[in-house]
């Protein structure tokens, strides 16, 4: 199993990065005795200015073959913690890779958006790219100590 969390657009260094990569290194050491492997970003950057199809490109050469993808949109579901903690359980349970995948400004292009097992949406309010990083990062490690039992998320 893989992770790869798809990101259109360069974190700078700065507090978000700080953050996203404290919550990736936490997911890392807890999902590790969960059998979840370290997530790993991949950042794809349309120069040309080609817009959503073009980055629908780049972020479709980035997903491993058969993985589960999932898109990070606004019109998608809102799942709970603990419930996007058993869908994560459930690739890891089936050996399959999974592709979080974060959209530019514009957002993500219908048809990568059709491709998707799953939508999931922050709120119903939009966040910037570059917080969605972070916020998906934290739910990330949430969702191992979830799986692990810790005391990190109380209901």
């Amino acid at each position: 199993m893989r992770i790869v969390v798809i990101a259109v657009g360069r974190l700078r260094a700065g507090p978000e990065q700080v953050l996203v990569d404290d919550y990736l290194d936490r997911f890392a050491k807890t999902g590790r005795a969960l059998g979840l492997p370290a997530a790993q970003v991949i950042e794809v950057d349309d120069r040309k200015g080609g817009g959503m199809a073009a980055e629908a490109v780049l972020i479709g050469r980035a997903i491993p073959d058969g993985a589960a993808i999932v898109v990070l949109d606004e019109r998608g579901t809102q799942p709970t913690s603990p419930e996007f903690a058993g869908r994560l359980a459930g690739w890891r349970d089936q050996a399959r890779d999974v592709a979080l995948i974060i959209g530019g400004a514009d957002g993500i292009a219908p048809e990568l958006r059709a491709r998707a097992d799953l939508a999931i949406s922050l709120g119903r309010m939009v966040w910037p790219h570059m917080l969605v990083r972070v916020m998906l990062a934290e739910q990330l490690y949430r969702a191992a100590t979830i799986l692990s039992g810790s005391p990190y998320h109380r209901e």
